[in-house]
């Protein structure tokens, strides 16, 4: 009894060789303190340099919000004062109120939710049905399809964007929101991101599904898209934060006043020589407020949507 005792005890190494008697002995004991210690130490240093370099970081990506707010509460003539003024001397709050007789700051918002809410709603519809396609149905070329539609997104939009235009004056949607929405309704972006979330979804689930007798719009409605909520909250936010940002595209097409976007009608305040810079940053801090509502309500489902939008494929 005593040999099966000291053989089902697990020997005390030091460094591989156990110590004599199978015994720990206070050097030993303080040695392995040490050594803890020791790795305990460096992990806590490690830690500290990198949450260091993270607030570094936070704070230089802040800086340009902070001084965009506080210029908005500024006369036009502090805004860009040397060195900067961090901290109005007085606090200009009738610029939230002015900017809404200025120009009609409430128009242009009413636009650009629009836009942003229909090419939203369509590119997680295209962006979904396509990607469902491209990971959950076998057809020949399948695979070859995919890398050539994805390939279109190393095209510069500045390589296509005449001839774009073009095409949309001959069919008569210029100056109108139809042109924007047709244009960007489809993405290939939206496509990939969805593509590799479904790609995690195990395949069983639609071979039984179709065993069931559910048809592949069937499939993808009541098994595909209840699991996809992350990569569908991610590319709606993704994409509704581009279409509310974008500049270039309602500058192009749309040449009416009452159609203009909140990033197009804050160029009222721009003139020929002089730029009413508090205005414009005081616009700036409206045109943000929405984006950062709609994050705040999402953003659990945006990160898990990103993060689990690599893992396969």
């Amino acid at each position: 009894m005593t040999n099966m005792a000291e053989d089902l005890k697990a020997p005390d190494l030091e460094d591989g060789v156990p110590s004599r008697g199978g015994a720990i002995s206070p050097e030993d004991r303080r040695r392995s303190q040490r050594k803890m210690s020791t790795r305990e130490q460096k992990k806590r240093t490690t830690d500290v340099v990198i949450y260091g370099v993270l607030v570094v970081l936070v704070v230089a990506l802040m800086v340009p919000f902070i001084w965009m707010l506080s210029s908005s509460l500024k006369e036009n003539n502090q805004v860009l004062t040397v060195p900067i003024q961090w901290i109005p001397s007085e606090f200009v709050w009738s610029n939230y109120t002015d900017i809404w007789t200025r120009i009609p700051m409430m128009g242009y918002l009413q636009n650009s939710l629009y836009l942003a809410v229909i090419i939203t709603c369509l590119q997680v519809l295209t962006g979904s049905l396509a990607a469902y396609g491209f990971s959950k149905v076998r057809f020949p070329g399948r695979d070859v399809l995919f890398l050539a539609y994805i390939g279109t997104i190393a095209v510069p939009w500045q390589a296509y964007m005449v001839p774009q235009y073009i095409m949309m004056q001959q069919l008569g949607l210029t100056n109108s929101f139809n042109a924007l929405i047709l244009l960007q309704a489809f993405g290939a972006f939206g496509v990939f991101l969805m593509r590799q979330y479904y790609m995690t979804i195990p395949d069983e689930l639609c071979e039984a599904a179709r065993i069931d007798g559910l048809s592949e719009y069937g499939i993808w409605a009541r098994v595909i898209l209840p699991l996809s909520k992350p990569a569908l909250a991610s590319l709606a936010l993704l994409t509704f934060v581009n279409t509310w940002n974008d500049y270039m595209g309602p500058f192009i097409y749309l040449t009416s006043n009452r159609l203009w976007t909140v990033q197009l009608g804050l160029r009222s305040f721009v003139g020929q020589f002089d730029a009413e810079y508090a205005m414009i940053m005081t616009g700036s801090v409206i045109s943000v407020i929405p984006i950062l509502l709609i994050f705040l309500v999402g953003q659990r489902y945006f990160i898990q949507g990103i993060a689990t939008s690599g893992m396969k494929g």
